[in-house]
């Protein structure tokens, strides 16, 4: 999609207010704000804004909930990075444990990925033992593949894989392909997401990856350049795809504590 395009669609998330008050709320103090539309959270001008339905958004705190839970239904296709991250064995480990232990951990996986991906990317859901993240193009600043594997790679980190010693196993799967992104849903059932092939794509490379491993697609390895120039080619057959994908395999540098193969949820 063009700069132009990117533009379009994220103006469209803007229709259901007046565009002068748009314009005002970028000359309200204080900062932090929304990186869509501006409006301020902190200061006067955040208090103002947070009684009118301008408060942080659940998908990520960098954008207000009217720019996304509250915007019009609909959506536009564009080029978006897609990243899922997953518990493997989770099953096994829900067996094994107490629920409440498995809580404990679920939402140490949870505060984990929101700190590191909301840097670049929207939060989409957090289902189950699963977090899927969206890099769309016009909110922050960059190369998308490039954020998409630095974050996967600090997500490692952040389980405590690059110690030797992951609190969590995880596998991450990462695509970059054209989907329809916005508003679905019915009546006040709706959610801002990601629809489309490059989606499943990335499902399916994360449910491929082994403990610790990062699988990109060659669309991602492509843009990543050299951070990604020591991932290594793995050939995969996906469930619903006519031909072999190509995978590009990449994970910390494991000095003490090699990825074992992982075994899926």
């Amino acid at each position: 999609m063009s700069e132009a395009g990117d533009l379009a669609f994220f103006r469209s998330l803007e229709t259901h207010r007046v565009r002068l008050f748009v314009r005002l709320m970028r000359h309200l103090p204080s900062d932090p704000r929304c990186a869509v539309c501006r409006a301020p959270y902190g200061g006067l001008g955040g208090r103002i804004m947070g009684r009118l339905g301008f408060a942080p958004s659940r998908k990520n705190p960098r954008l207000c909930s009217e720019c996304f839970e509250k915007a019009p239904m609909g959506g536009v296709e564009m080029e978006v990075g897609i990243l899922f991250a997953d518990v493997r064995g989770f099953t096994s480990l829900a067996e094994r444990q107490a629920p409440d232990a498995v809580a404990t951990l679920l939402n140490r996986f949870y505060a984990s990925a929101v700190d590191v991906l909301c840097e670049h990317a929207i939060i989409d859901k957090l289902v189950g033992d699963q977090v899927m993240a969206l890099y769309l193009p016009g909110i922050f600043p960059g190369e998308l593949a490039r954020h998409m594997v630095t974050d996967a790679r600090a997500l490692l980190v952040a389980a405590g894989y690059g110690e030797g010693r992951p609190w969590v196993k995880l596998g991450i799967g990462l695509d970059f392909g054209t989907a329809f992104v916005g508003n679905v849903g019915a009546g006040d059932v709706k959610d801002f997401t990601a629809i489309g092939d490059v989606v499943n794509t990335a499902a399916r490379l994360q449910a491929a990856a082994a403990s610790g491993e990062i699988l990109m697609s060659s669309r991602v390895h492509d843009r990543a350049g050299e951070l990604a120039a020591t991932a290594e080619p793995r050939e995969l057959t996906m469930k619903g795809k006519s031909e072999p994908e190509i995978a590009m395999v990449s994970h910390v540098d494991f000095a003490t504590h090699p990825p074992g193969a992982g075994q899926g949820s």
